[in-house]
């Protein structure tokens, strides 16, 4: 399996505080069947300066301690990205990072406040060649009142990224319905643990790829650990992928004509995505 999503490298953010917890998750995660694993740290000005640059050796450093831990575990480079207005041209400088030097990029939005102009920054980032990928949306507050808008960007090319923890309920009932709604309903492109920690957010991703194949079967659930991660590593053109909605449709879980689609759609190239803006 290969992680996207995870606080493993040392004191750089609320993640592993040190070098100690980093081997700990690295060893869960080797033991849980994981073989890649995206370090993938905050990048927020003011809260946590981190940029690509200063990731990657912190990458390098951290591969090195594991190698001679004799841990079986690679490490890729990559960000939990917090959008920002000049979230493209941090891409094309090297200070924001995208997943492996691929196409694909985590974006993260605020919490607890959907922001004003979020379709047209996701439009800006899928023009300027990006795959957008939206991290955790089933765990922000406004969930509830923007689902429609989280469907219309899943629809538009968004990649969708659920947490595994949301799956398992342990980060909360209101997480857990969402995501499971979201995977059921064919919107969920990855799942990935967003790992902290051994003991608060630990490394799941075994346990949370069990409790997606309970709602959407063996093939789906290794396309969210398995086929698609690693496409995404290969920076595999995202309509060379398979579709969640298709398997959907399959399965027939009562999603909607209309969204499973868009969401076959959304592996479309990018004059479709173009198209679909300006309907």
């Amino acid at each position: 399996m290969f992680d996207l999503h995870s606080h493993i490298l040392p004191g750089v953010d609320d993640g592993a505080a040190d070098v100690g917890v980093a081997l700990g998750m690295a060893r869960r995660f080797a033991e849980d069947g994981v073989q890649v694993v995206a370090c993938t740290p905050h990048i927020l000005p003011g809260l946590y300066g981190n940029s690509g640059p200063d990731i990657r050796e912190a990458v390098a450093r951290l591969q090195t301690h594991i190698r001679e831990a004799g841990i079986d575990l690679k490490l890729v480079s990559g960000a939990d990205n917090h959008i920002a207005p000049d979230f493209v041209q941090g891409l094309r400088s090297g200070r924001l990072l995208s997943l492996n030097d691929s196409r694909y990029v985590l974006m993260e939005p605020p919490h607890h406040v959907a922001p004003q102009g979020l379709e047209a920054l996701f439009f800006s980032v899928i023009m300027a060649g990006y795959v957008p990928v939206l991290t955790h949306p089933e765990r922000l507050s406004w969930i509830e009142n923007k689902y429609e808008l989280i469907r219309t960007l899943a629809g538009r090319g968004v990649w969708m990224q659920i947490t595994a923890g949301s799956l398992l309920g342990s980060v909360g009932r209101r997480p857990r319905y969402w995501a499971e709604r979201m995977v059921s309903e064919g919107l969920v492109h990855i799942l990935a643990t967003d790992a902290h920690d051994e003991v608060r957010r630990p490394p799941a991703l075994r346990e949370g790829r069990l409790a997606a194949e309970r709602l959407v079967g063996a093939i789906e659930a290794e396309h969210l650990v398995v086929t698609r991660p690693a496409a995404i590593l290969a920076d595999t053109p995202p309509n060379l992928q398979p579709s969640p909605g298709s398997l959907v449709q399959s399965k027939g879980l009562d999603a909607g004509d209309e969204n499973l689609e868009t969401s076959r759609n959304a592996r479309g190239g990018g004059a479709w995505r173009l198209r679909s803006y300006f309907r």
